[in-house]
């Protein structure tokens, strides 16, 4: 990745409306399950970035026809499991953890053997939570120590109950996948709900799935079918949660974005923001593929203080970085119970921590996670987001607040997932 660096200067507010890219965990699990389906799959408001462009080509080359006519539409034609086929060299899975843990479980059960790489942040990412119930269904798996690159030699798949130690809605999305040709009945049960997208997009493409508490169960032996009309991706709530973080820490901030995923496991960072001083009004207007769409409305309302404790993490834990960044512009914010933020693009809580006392704010790092403290205006400086989408956004964010300019290195990272970030960023500036 380029360490490209992006200059922000003060602002007085944020203000304005606008769309945000599409949801990039919808997108992967459109694209995935349309390589699968029998017959023609168009998907509209993809999400643009590298990490969903990583999963079309991966799933181009199993054999499936994609067509891409821009980088938010495509065209999927799928012939059914039998239509895949094993790729002749590794499957590159570039940044994307989703990309690689969904294709594990997709592979599992086929006849071939699949080799699944990625760049050097992914390849230091753990795998072996995916691997090891993989294996436990049947599948021949090897990987490098712990990480990628992974191997899996397909096969005949047997149904079982998986009790996952972490809660992952990639790791359940690759073992719900390798349920659906597996013999018998697959059931998995997390330590925490985590975000359903998988099990939203499975009646859209004829798939069933139960859901219980916290077990979820797939029966074997499912063909999935393309949908009869288009599939359109709402807006990412995490690129919403940027917007609304910057509105909710500026005086006078104020914005509106249309079509956002309202998916009630997405919206942990509204409740935050709400009490932090935000004034947030969600407002659900159609459902989509059983995804709730609406507007979402974010103000600025005061300073206040919060603590995330452990059991809201799942539902916000994308979020974490940008949550740091709106304490830093006022108020404060404690989080426990976040130690899978260290193995996501960076270790997350060390390189956040760091960023922010580049810039100036008083930040405390945890095992588990962070003290922000933004009683003190940062003061402005340089940030490295090493390589991390998420922490280009933050760190940007704390900039706007800033009494002089900021200066964040590797910034070319956020195209990953949202490539007109800075583009958008000039718009809502005041």
């Amino acid at each position: 990745m380029a360490r490209d660096t992006l200059t922000i200067m003060p602002v007085r507010s944020i203000a304005g409306a606008m769309p945000v890219p599409g949801d990039k965990s919808i997108s992967h699990r459109y694209v995935l399950l349309a390589g699968i389906a029998r017959g023609r799959t168009a998907i509209t408001g993809l999400a643009p970035g590298a990490d969903v462009a990583s999963s079309c080509e991966c799933v181009r080359r199993l054999g499936v026809s994609v067509e891409r006519s821009d980088s938010t539409a495509v065209t999927i034609d799928g012939r059914g499991w039998a239509g895949l086929q094993g790729a002749a060299e590794a499957l590159d899975a570039g940044n994307s953890g989703t990309s690689m843990r969904l294709l594990a479980g997709l592979v599992a059960g086929r006849p071939f053997r699949t080799t699944l790489t990625g760049d050097a942040s992914l390849s230091r990412r753990p795998m072996r939570r995916v691997l090891d119930p993989l294996a436990a269904m049947g599948a021949r798996v090897s990987d490098t120590a712990g990480h990628a690159p992974i191997t899996i030699d397909g096969g005949p798949l047997a149904g079982l109950h998986w009790q996952s130690p972490v809660a992952s809605a990639q790791v359940k999305s690759a073992i719900m996948l390798a349920g659906l040709s597996a013999s018998g009945t697959t059931a998995i049960t997390e330590p925490l709900r985590t975000r359903d997208h998988t099990e939203r997009a499975f009646p859209a493409f004829g798939l069933a799935c139960e859901v219980s508490a916290l077990t979820i169960l797939v029966a074997g032996g499912q063909q999935a079918t393309a949908p009869a009309s288009p599939l359109h991706v709402p807006g990412d709530p995490s690129s919403a949660a940027v917007w609304a973080a910057a509105a909710a820490g500026l005086p006078g901030g104020s914005v509106r974005i249309d079509g956002v995923c309202l998916n009630p496991r997405r919206l942990g960072f509204v409740r935050v923001l709400e009490r932090m001083g935000a004034r947030v009004t969600t407002d659900i207007q159609t459902t989509v593929a059983g995804e709730p769409v609406g507007t979402l409305l974010v103000a600025h309302g005061g300073h206040g203080a919060a603590v995330i404790a452990p059991d809201e993490v799942p539902d916000l834990v994308d979020e974490l970085p940008v949550l740091a960044a709106r304490a830093a512009l006022g108020g404060s914010l404690e989080v426990s119970g976040a130690a899978e933020l260290r193995v996501k693009e960076s270790d997350r809580i060390a390189a956040l921590v760091t960023g922010l006392r580049g810039l100036g704010v008083n930040a405390e790092e945890r095992p588990d996670g962070f003290l922000v403290d933004g009683s003190a205006r940062p003061r402005g400086g340089s940030a490295d987001a090493a390589a991390d989408h998420r922490l280009v956004m933050a760190f940007a964010l704390v900039g706007l607040g800033a009494s002089g300019p900021s200066y964040i290195l590797d910034a070319g990272a956020v195209a990953v997932s949202y490539p007109d970030f800075t583009r958008d960023l000039a718009r809502l500036s005041t």
